[in-house]
């Protein structure tokens, strides 16, 4: 069982930045890619980035690459996205999840936390 707790949301002007971070318990941190999803009012959860499990891979939506950055420091067992350049579309619920690799998505047998709200004003 692994439990991941979100924190470093708010609210930003257009323009902006964020880090969020996602602490990991219960687990070996360093067996798991780690990936960040989003969620707004109405939509699905969207993929957002994704990074290996020794940090050496990334991978980016189209929507984010070149404005986010996922890190990690498996010595604190958290990951990070810096958020750049922010825009009022990137409004959402920012989740972060287990993975096992860089090119798969969590499915039933991964874990979630409970997210963290990021609100983007224009």
């Amino acid at each position: 069982q692994v439990q991941l707790v979100e924190s470093g949301g708010g609210l930003v002007q257009a323009g902006g930045s964020l880090r969020l971070s996602c602490a990991a318990s219960g687990g070996t941190f360093s067996s798991y890619a780690m990936a960040w999803f989003r969620q707004a009012p109405g939509k699905e959860r969207e993929f957002v980035a994704v990074i290996s499990r020794s940090g050496g891979a990334t991978r980016y939506a189209d929507s984010t690459k070149g404005r986010f950055t996922i890190s990690r420091d498996n010595a604190k067992n958290t990951v990070y996205l810096q958020m750049n350049s922010l825009k009022p579309e990137d409004t959402a619920v920012y989740y972060c999840a287990t993975t096992k690799a860089t090119w798969t998505l969590p499915n039933e047998s991964d874990y979630w936390g409970q997210g963290t709200q990021v609100t983007v004003s224009s």
